[in-house]
């Protein structure tokens, strides 16, 4: 019996070996994957360090780029009232000038009576004073003729 107790004893001692040869190879995995953890993550942090880099540097960029934008919108809002200014302007002198045009058309159409008038007496004029000159005309070559004639005598 007492061999049995010690051969329970060199089982139970043999099984504990085995036990702690796993254990160990198990932890020695374990080592070597959190080791390579801990690389992969020192090498994100670097990465992740020249990304926020980055990010500030367009932030602060974009940032910028909103400040000139403001900027050029103010200018543009001057130059855009200053156009519609212009077009006020436009149109009240499209206005002003219908008004003067529809105007002078009643003042033709209320003076269109005295305008025909005023045609048919200078045409009278012009025929009169072209009959004028050619009785003129005839009376000073009447008197060359005249005249040459007493001299050829």
């Amino acid at each position: 019996m007492e061999i049995i107790l010690y051969l329970s004893v060199a089982l139970i001692a043999i099984a504990f070996l085995v036990l702690v040869i796993y254990v160990a190879k198990t932890l020695t995995s374990l080592q070597v994957t959190l080791s390579s953890v801990s690389k992969t993550l020192i090498g994100l942090e670097k990465q992740l360090d020249g990304v926020t880099q980055e990010t500030t540097e367009l932030l602060q960029k974009t940032n910028a780029l909103a400040d000139d934008i403001q900027e050029k919108s103010k200018s543009l809002n001057s130059v855009v009232t200053a156009v519609k200014d212009v077009g006020s302007t436009v149109n009240k002198f499209n206005g002003t000038l219908k008004n003067l045009t529809d105007s002078f058309d009643i003042q033709v159409e209320e003076n269109k009576e005295k305008v025909s008038q005023i045609v048919q007496w200078s045409n009278v004029f012009l025929e009169l004073k072209d009959k004028w000159n050619t009785k003129k005309k005839e009376k000073e070559e009447s008197s060359a003729k005249e005249i040459k004639r007493v001299r050829s005598r």
